[in-house]
């Protein structure tokens, strides 16, 4: 194993891709396969895991949804084994790859430096060379059964970052099975007028552009059949490659998490607003109890913060100077559960995030029937729509402010137009945003590059102006 790691660090230090024998597609075999039954698709997520938060979970929980439709053999790391096999659910397998060594390194970094902490823009780079290594170990292991014509696809779900390069490309570029990438994200720009924006790690962002000059870095996306983009940001950077490229969120929710029954609210009861999140500046809590605080003032609403950071202290202060520390509570950090029931208590969703890829909680609000009001901008931009919620636009912070009082204010008035939203929001949520629904229309996609049934028309929510421009 040990010359193995050290033969492909060599070849990436020195630019070279990994030699692998060119391999010609089996049409027999395929027509002897069917063509709508099941699927047999190989699925690559390094740390997929059941347990964890953001892009392990992202991972095991759109594998699973496969697994329900095709027959899925999950490729994991070694570090993910013991809760994968504990929740194996409807997977046909899993294999585990091992990297010696390679894995002790990779689970105390994780825990001990980055402390879990999906995402740091630093542990996104940390990763890279760690994710080549793991799939070159997984084709040495895997290749005879993919060559074999044990299975129909590849698709790669993790990691999500963009910059995430697969060596699986390059390997299956002459077959025999096709490899699809996806949902990909990252890439947002940083806003100008936001103080919440300036004290993050900017110069991270600036090393992505690198990613096209390393080993796999043009190959990852001109080889594959397929590529999802989790956001219209993303497919706006991958808009060279429109003729195979396809919108998909990056996020999901479980189809049981979508409510049944929608409490009522009463006639001239307060306006329940809640915000859940890390309390950093980006989540731009501040931006939000300060739109809410003229509510508030006047009694027309509560507050609740679900979550905790650096910013806590500042947030108290400012709660106090406005003269609303009455009307807001802070909860600190919960369990998942406990933030739920919290989730499912309010009427609105305050989440002005001014830069998030996924926006996880947004679907766990929608699934729940509270409206969401979020930044028209990255992931939650792209998933609120106006029949479910409502968007502000990041101008500048003054401004943003007087958007999300004037929203408040409206809901706060008109009960009819709240209850509607929230009604709509869970049959979105239930029909569109579910693992189950995103499974579905992943197996579009396959089979259109199977060339079992047409092309699906998966366009982003948004054109942005490198796509229109192209």
């Amino acid at each position: 194993m040990q010359a193995s790691v050290s033969a492909v660090f060599l070849y990436m230090r020195m630019g070279l891709h990994l030699p692998t024998p060119g391999i010609v597609l089996d049409e027999t075999r395929k027509e002897e396969r069917g063509i709508m039954g099941p699927l047999r698709i190989l699925v690559l997520a390094q740390n997929a895991n059941p347990d964890s938060i953001c892009g392990p979970l992202i991972g095991y929980s759109q594998a699973q949804a496969l697994a329900r439709l095709h027959d899925v053999t999950l490729i994991i790391g070694s570090s993910s084994e013991e809760a994968v096999r504990r929740r194996q659910g409807t997977l046909r397998a899993v294999e585990v790859i091992k990297l010696g060594w390679l894995d002790g390194i990779y689970a105390w970094s994780i825990d001990k430096i980055f402390k879990n902490n999906y995402n740091n823009q630093l542990l996104q780079v940390f990763v890279r060379p760690f994710s080549v290594v793991f799939e070159w170990q997984a084709w040495r292991q895997m290749q005879g059964r993919i060559k074999g014509g044990e299975f129909d696809i590849v698709l790669r779900l993790l990691p999500v970052s963009m910059i995430s390069l697969s060596p699986f490309a390059f390997f299956l570029r002459n077959g025999p099975v096709p490899f699809l990438v996806g949902p990909v994200n990252g890439g947002l720009p940083w806003l100008q007028g936001f103080k919440q924006a300036k004290i993050q790690n900017k110069w991270v962002t600036r090393l992505r552009n690198l990613y096209s000059f390393l080993p796999f870095g043009r190959s990852t996306y001109r080889r594959a059949a397929a590529i999802m983009a989790g956001s219209s940001h993303t497919y706006a950077e991958l808009s060279e490659h429109r003729e195979k490229l396809f919108f998909l969120p990056e996020n999901g929710i479980e189809s049981s998490m979508c409510a049944r029954t929608l409490r009522s609210r009463q006639p001239g009861a307060k306006l329940e607003l809640i915000f859940v999140g890390s309390l950093i500046p980006l989540k731009a809590c501040d931006l939000a109890l300060r739109g809410a605080a003229s509510l508030l003032r006047e009694d027309l609403a509560r507050f609740t913060v679900v979550g905790d950071g650096p910013e806590r202290d500042r947030l108290e202060h400012l709660a106090r100077s406005l003269g609303v520390d009455k009307a807001v509570l802070f909860c600190g950090w919960l369990s998942h559960d406990e933030a739920i029931q919290q989730l499912r208590s309010a009427d609105v969703l305050l989440f002005p995030s001014i830069r998030d890829f996924g926006g996880g909680v947004v679907f766990e609000a929608l699934a729940h029937g509270v409206v969401p009001v979020v930044a028209d901008f990255g992931g939650p931009g792209d998933t609120v729509h106006p029949g479910v919620g409502c968007k502000v636009s990041l101008t500048n912070e003054t401004d943003v402010v007087s958007q999300i009082e004037e929203i408040l204010l409206s809901l706060a008035r008109d009960g009819d137009r709240l209850d509607q939203l929230r009604h709509q929001g869970v049959s979105y949520a239930r029909e569109y945003l579910s693992w189950d629904a995103k499974a579905q229309r992943i197996t579009t996609i396959m089979r259109w590059v199977l060339r079992q049934g047409p092309k699906p028309n998966l366009p982003p929510p948004r054109l942005l102006r490198s796509e229109r421009a192209s």
